[in-house]
């Protein structure tokens, strides 16, 4: 193992760049078979706080940090590289970090660097104007659970958050809004999501790729983490409130894709969707609940990175992220063609994929909780099959259109980066990490 370690590193330093990306998705691999192996048992428990969801999303943050570099090799800046690396490490020790405290303070730290991405390297003026609308959503929902936060510290004597999973908590019930809040805007929750879809269309390919991948994913951790830290989760009245509102946001959301016209908007419009389901499992706290949490935000992590890839790909080619102005990839671009329909299936959770799974295992929890609330899920995802089938038919089917010129499909990067996306989908479908 260390004779790999050290070749790995002196093929960075003769390579450059390229070869440290390299070595790192394949130190990145190597440590995902090794983990695989031991099957996110025994040594994730001993190692993260949050057991095998921890070890899952750690390996998911240093992924996706590797491939929004793949991704954009022109980007050379060393500023650039040096805020995607601050963003890796900031994930890494918040999904491994044990105390409460230092859990929220990497919590809030994260948007630094997605806003220095999005002022720093966005398309458009109003650049600006999506890390304002993200720093107050944010900010202003995660300062009343602060409060909260220091309250039960002082409650248990400690910040350890494995302490206070056994200590009883003492407080109102009402305050499962505070405790959840900071974290609903984040995931986001339906009717606080308004950030989400400003920040994706003018963030910059990595700064999509992060925020959809991973930087949501956060926000399901953290509410996880307020299960253990408040023991919130259950069947009283206001959890079952931000249930139902998570699962009819979702179908509210699934449904304003139909009527986007931008690629980004309507990707990120889609996460908001997945993303309900996620906040409803992990509030319930079911066992199924839990399990379905978990491979959504693993699988919907490389899926919707990938589709960020595919929209900025389709963008170069045209210059318009406009669906009317897109047409005919299929008939020029037939390899790009093929690579939209292959994630715009996992996206709609088509058989023999990981999204599949996810929501079939949520069905049991909602059944337990109301009949409605499985039919709210049924329509979300007739829904979701619905705008996915529009988003690939409006960019791959018809009449060529005149913005798009004929030419070299993919490059040797682009087919990379949608290949290492889809690699981790196609192994772990075989394996038995979520049984």
């Amino acid at each position: 193992m260390l004779s790999i370690i050290f070749g790995t590193i002196a093929c960075s330093c003769l390579c450059g760049f390229w070869g440290a990306a390299t070595s790192g998705i394949f130190l990145v691999s190597l440590i995902s078979v090794t983990l695989v192996c031991q099957r996110f048992t025994l040594w994730g428990d001993l190692s993260f706080s949050g057991g095998s969801l921890s070890v899952l999303m750690v390996l998911l943050s240093l992924m996706l940090c590797f491939f929004s570099l793949i991704s954009t090799p022109s980007e050379k800046d060393v500023k650039y590289i040096f805020w995607i690396l601050i963003i890796g490490l900031i994930l890494v020790s918040a999904f491994s970090i044990g105390n409460v405290i230092m859990f929220y303070v990497l919590f809030e730290a994260s948007l630094i660097p997605t806003l220095m991405l999005i002022i720093g390297w966005g398309y458009q003026p109003e650049r600006l104007q999506a890390g304002t609308y993200m720093m107050i959503y944010t900010v202003a929902a995660s300062l009343p659970l602060l409060a909260l936060l220091i309250f039960r510290c002082y409650e248990c004597s400690s910040g350890s958050i494995a302490m206070m999973s056994s200590i009883p908590y003492s407080g109102a019930g009402v305050l499962v809004f505070v405790g959840y809040a900071a974290f609903l805007v984040k995931l986001p929750m339906y009717s606080f999501h308004l950030w989400l879809p400003k920040a994706h269309v003018e963030a910059p390919l990595a700064g999509s790729m992060l925020l959809a991948g991973i930087l949501l994913k956060l926000g399901g951790y953290g509410l996880f983490q307020m299960n253990k830290v408040f023991f919130f989760a259950g069947g009283n009245l206001p959890v079952f409130i931000l249930c139902a509102i998570s699962m009819w946001g979702g179908l509210l959301s699934s449904l304003m894709c139909l009527r986007q016209v931008d690629m980004k908007a309507l990707v990120a419009y889609s996460s908001v969707g997945h993303m309900g389901i996620v906040a409803a499992g992990l509030m319930l706290d079911r066992s199924w609940g839990v399990m379905s949490a978990t491979v959504i935000m693993f699988a919907h992590g490389l899926s919707s990175s990938a589709l960020f890839c595919l929209a900025y790909f389709t963008y170069v080619k045209s210059h318009s992220r406009s669906l009317s102005y897109l047409g005919g990839i299929l008939s020029l671009y037939p390899v790009v063609s093929l690579f939209w329909f292959g994630f715009c299936c996992i996206n709609m959770a088509a058989p023999l994929t990981l999204n599949l799974l996810g929501e079939l295992l949520i069905v049991p929890c909602l059944w337990s909780v109301s009949i409605f609330m499985v039919i709210v899920m049924a329509l979300m995802v007739f829904v979701s099959a619905a705008y996915n089938m529009f988003l690939y038919t409006s960019i791959n089917h018809g009449a060529p259109s005149t913005f798009l010129v004929p030419g070299k499909p993919l490059r040797s990067f682009e087919m990379l980066s949608l290949v290492v996306h889809s690699a981790p989908l196609l192994l772990l479908l075989k394996s038995e990490i979520f049984i």
